[in-house]
């Protein structure tokens, strides 16, 4: 017998998907604006274009879920995903301001670390809120745990989440550096995948046919 999804319920992870590209197209232009007229390296100017090219995404998927939320509509997965990617915008904006106090060299390979936490602390912020939300509906942390492991869209997060550095580090070792406001929107729409568990949700939801 044919799957067919529960009533009432549609493919939210498909809203989370589309607003991605925004995000990067803004950085992009951000980006190029700020390098015509001569501020390739200003530490602000690259603190906005990290921020639209790795979080952009994540502002959009916060207003999603308060939407969610005002409308009265019951929690989902999704839900809590974009609490949890609105929950995890500022920590890079912390570790960027510490980073440059404390004199690091952001354009090195010791600076890797940096447009990692852009991409990607919104997207660790996003799986502990999918954990905690699985947990809460399970009614136990094992319970929780076990459907997390088996989960789709936060396996495949905790995946991008684990090998997102590797590649920046990497890159760096073998030489690039964002000299420019172009090229810290690329290094950072490079590592931001955050559109890759979204995807797998998307795609989980229309061959199978049911609510993760």
């Amino acid at each position: 017998m044919e799957n067919i999804p529960e009533k009432g319920y549609k493919n939210e992870f498909s809203d989370l998907i589309k607003y991605t590209i925004p995000g990067y197209l803004i950085g992009i232009i951000l980006g190029s604006l700020l390098d015509y007229y001569g501020y390739q390296q200003n530490p602000l100017g690259q603190w906005m274009v990290r921020t639209f090219s790795g979080e952009g995404e994540s502002i959009f998927e916060g207003i999603y879920s308060i939407k969610q939320r005002l409308s009265g509509a019951l929690g989902s997965i999704s839900e809590a995903y974009g609490w949890g990617k609105l929950s995890g915008m500022s920590v890079p904006w912390i570790i960027d301001l510490f980073s440059h106090l404390a004199g690091v060299n952001i354009y090195g390979v010791e600076g890797f670390y940096i447009p990692y936490f852009y991409a990607l602390s919104d997207q660790i912020g996003a799986n502990i809120s999918g954990l905690y939300y699985l947990k809460r509906s399970e009614s136990s942390w094992l319970k929780g745990i076990k459907k997390y492991i088996n989960h789709p869209v936060m396996v495949s997060s905790l995946i991008v989440i684990i090998i997102v550095p590797i590649g920046l580090l990497l890159a760096r070792i073998i030489g690039f550096s964002p000299t420019n406001q172009i090229y810290t929107a690329l290094e950072t729409i490079a590592a931001n995948l955050c559109w890759v568990p979204p995807v797998v949700g998307w795609v989980w939801f229309k061959y199978n046919n049911k609510k993760l």
